[in-house]
């Protein structure tokens, strides 16, 4: 016994002293760091290692990995060509083994999936420029639960309060739906919510608001490891065997009775707006046809909006919505999305059937670079009149 205790010990001793090691390169190491003119060079210190390898979502390497060569140091190191204004990105791979790059404390989760993150700008009018944490005033970012009697479940969504909440003054509410394998902090984390919202009312593009984000998963509360069902490892599809009691869409109005019970809201359709990518988008069109007369603005970004054709339920829903004449009913989409097809079959439809709306398509696909730029735009649509 006493000399498996010893046996622990040293083996403890080890790792220790190896933490402590890469703790002291990691303090001198920079990575990535970002140049004068927009490339972007990354440092690994790796002295064991036999390849290592930056992936990301930069233009230049896209699908493919940038090698990057060992310095007499032990440093690996590599520099991009000059990238265009934007979030970014990447992983490090050491000998095939991918990992988040150890001198960079910046990451974000997509379903299971780590990685670092930066940012490019060369000016205040650029995308780079928008997601940043820039010197403007700053809205509140919460995480708050509230209950769902259509669930039956006490659920967990994202709020943000624009600058000027103070209690008093009313605003009105965009209700910002994430994908699927997605949560509640998606929009906050991936979608830079906060950030595009105190920058483009900081230049009086957009009408302060109230931004929900909601846990659109009917069968989960929260995000993982954040309500009683632990520590999982997000999937994607977690817990939909189980069934839920009501669909996302059913219970929409228990988030907004709630929001309107709960904070200075303009409670009328012309300050109601709802707006989600993917499968958020296939919600904000159900939500659109359940409760026509509630909201003003619907927005679907790359949207799972399925159209069900010789379905007379589905025509007596449409026309029902547009009858309401809603301010704005706004679709984009990338011109390499999966989802495409789908889309331009509702437009067909929308189109056949005389129904107005606004269309807008990019570069790109079903990634998350479109989806903060498709915010961006929607949200400089809303609000202009209540």
């Amino acid at each position: 016994m006493k000399r498996i205790v010893l046996m622990l010990l040293c083996c403890a001793m080890a790792v220790g002293g190896y933490a402590q090691q890469q703790l002291g390169q990691r303090s001198r190491v920079k990575s990535p760091v970002v140049n004068a003119d927009g490339s972007v060079t990354f440092n690994v210190y790796a002295p064991s290692a036999q390849q290592v390898s930056v992936s990301g979502d930069f233009e230049e390497i896209r699908g493919r990995r940038l090698e990057m060569t060992k310095q007499e140091n032990g440093v690996w190191t590599v520099t991009t060509q000059p990238l265009r204004p934007e979030l970014y990105s990447y992983s490090i791979s050491v000998d095939g083994v991918r990992f988040i790059d150890p001198a960079n404390s910046y990451v974000n989760r997509d379903i299971s999936t780590l990685s670092n993150i930066f940012i490019v700008t060369r000016s205040s009018d650029d995308k780079g420029h928008l997601y940043q944490v820039n010197n403007v005033p700053h809205g509140t970012l919460a995480r708050v639960w509230y209950d769902s009697p259509t669930l039956g479940t006490q659920r967990r969504m994202t709020v943000y309060l624009p600058p000027a909440y103070d209690g008093n003054r009313r605003f009105p509410v965009l209700y910002l739906l994430h994908g699927h394998g997605g949560d509640e902090t998606s929009w906050g984390d991936l979608g830079r919510t906060s950030q595009i919202m105190d920058n483009l009312i900081a230049e009086g593009k957009a009408q302060p608001m109230i931004v929900v984000m909601p846990n659109g998963n009917p069968t989960c509360d929260a995000a993982p490891g954040w309500w009683h069902e632990g520590m999982y490892t997000p999937d994607g599809n977690a817990f939909r065997r189980r069934g839920a009691k009501a669909s996302m869409e059913e219970s929409f109005m228990d988030i907004v009775n709630f929001v309107d019970s709960h904070y200075r809201t303009i409670k009328k359709r012309s300050a109601r707006a709802v707006s989600g990518l993917s499968m958020g988008g296939g919600h904000t069109f159900g939500i659109a046809r359940l409760y026509p007369d509630i909201f003003d603005y619907y927005g679907l970004q790359s949207a799972a909006a399925q159209v069900r054709l010789d379905d007379a339920q589905f025509d007596t829903q449409m026309s029902r919505l547009f009858a309401s004449k809603p301010r704005l009913f706004w679709i984009a989409i990338g011109k390499d999305d999966f989802l495409m097809r789908m889309n331009n079959e509702l437009r067909d439809y929308l189109d056949e059937k005389g129904y107005p709306y606004e269309y807008y398509e990019n570069d790109g696909g079903h990634i998350w670079r479109n989806w903060r730029i498709y915010l961006t735009l929607f949200a400089q649509k809303i609000f202009t009149v209540n």
